[in-house]
């Protein structure tokens, strides 16, 4: 019976002994499993939080959107709340463009259309045509309003859009786009030198040579 009563009092010792233990392990374990769920969730989040690493661009760009005025209203921000004929007349770059559309009665017809897309040559583009010439399209208005109707199309054309694309102008004939990044190309030869300039109701495209319809 001593030896019996020994081996009983020795096993419940070792059980006190080893149940601490055992809820500590369990306890920590508890601890590890909230921890890594914890940090998983943060994980999620902060994965949530993060934006697109590639988000399609929204910004003017290109060599001669350096040249436009910080504030007022020739600025981005400033053409942003005017319709492109007003918003066009704000910037000295484009004043033989503004006095082409004058000349044609086209200032209307620019500002009242909605979502449309305009390739604006600059004036260097017009100086490209010999004098005799621009001034023969000038006093020319059905002339005049075919080329520049060719160079509005009847949408808001994103950038990624002009990577290779055909359009169709309100002169009714179409338009060929080309380029990548911030290089494009308008009819394979005229070169976006500003481009997605956001206006009231349209996106412009700033060019260096004039559009001629076929």
């Amino acid at each position: 019976m001593n030896a019996l009563h020994f081996r009983r009092t020795a096993v419940a010792v070792a059980a006190a002994a080893v149940l601490p233990f055992t809820l500590a392990a369990c306890s920590e374990s508890g601890k590890d499993s909230a921890a890594g769920s914890t940090a998983s969730a943060d994980s999620s989040a902060s994965q949530s939080a993060t934006p697109d690493a590639s988000p399609a661009m929204d910004k003017p760009f290109g060599p001669a959107c350096a040249g436009v005025p910080a504030d007022g209203a020739g600025s981005f921000d400033g053409m942003a709340k005017d319709p492109v004929a007003t918003a066009a007349s704000n910037n000295p770059a484009l004043s033989t463009l503004v006095t082409a559309v004058k000349q044609a009665g086209l200032v209307d017809t620019l500002n009242n259309a909605k979502d449309i897309t305009v390739f604006a040559p600059t004036n260097e583009a017009f100086a490209k045509i010999p004098k005799a010439d621009l001034d023969k399209v000038l006093a020319d208005k059905a002339m005049l309003t075919k080329i520049l109707t060719y160079h509005v199309v009847g949408e808001k054309l994103t950038p990624q859009q002009l990577e290779n694309g055909s359009f169709d102008t309100l002169e009714k004939t179409k338009l060929t786009t080309a380029g990548s990044g911030e290089a494009y190309k308008v009819n394979g030869t005229s070169s976006v030198v500003c481009g997605n300039v956001k206006t009231a109701n349209a996106n412009v495209y700033i060019v260096d040579t004039v559009l001629m319809p076929k």
